[in-house]
């Protein structure tokens, strides 16, 4: 049950994206098509999965019983920068396409402050390795959720009449606003 109720509070309750707003750049970035932003998001909720693990696994492991646990920050980029090397190998080997589609975003995964957040979050909870599992991958699914609504939308603004001044960018940020602010109502659903 405490499983569950982590995963619901991180995904609803405390989106990343649209409560924590962490992760803004790709959010902003890549949500102009769903299919860019769905692949987006499966590398993200990937590295962030990953990432959770074993930055876990550094800090119980290394950090801890060396006594340097001011080091977290330093060494959590390393290991997620490490991670997203291999999942910009990954599919650059496996899609071509979308790893263009991605272009400079994908590398920005390493400073995505979703990743590091979610990393530090963990920590700073006390989770267990399981509960940083479930932790970091219901990260990657809020996420997952916030960009892929968005780009919808963003889809179905490019067809729609929009005043002129609010055309592509202005039009896209009251968009994500009242995304954030529907979000905001799930406050208290998880105590």
């Amino acid at each position: 049950m405490n499983l569950l109720l982590i995963l619901l509070s991180v995904v609803l309750v405390n989106n990343f994206v649209l409560s924590r707003f962490l992760g803004i750049c790709p959010f902003l970035g890549v949500s102009k098509k769903v299919e860019t932003a769905t692949g987006m998001s499966l590398a993200v909720t990937f590295v962030m999965g990953l990432a959770s693990v074993m930055t876990w696994l550094v800090n119980t492991f290394v950090l801890i019983p060396l006594d340097i646990e001011y080091m977290q920050t330093i060494a959590f980029i390393l290991v997620i920068a490490g991670l997203v090397q291999f999942v910009e190998m990954v599919i650059k080997k496996t899609s071509p396409t979308l790893y263009q589609a991605l272009g400079v975003y994908l590398p920005l995964i390493t400073t995505n402050c979703a990743v590091l957040g979610v990393a530090i979050l963990n920590i700073q909870s006390n989770f267990n390795l399981i509960e940083t599992l479930v932790n970091g991958v219901g990260g990657g699914l809020s996420f997952t959720l916030a960009i892929v609504l968005f780009a919808g939308v963003r889809e179905r603004l490019e067809t729609s009449p929009v005043p002129k001044a609010l055309e592509g960018f202005p039009v896209a940020m009251i968009a994500a606003s009242l995304f954030s602010i529907a979000f905001l109502g799930f406050q208290g659903l998880i105590k």
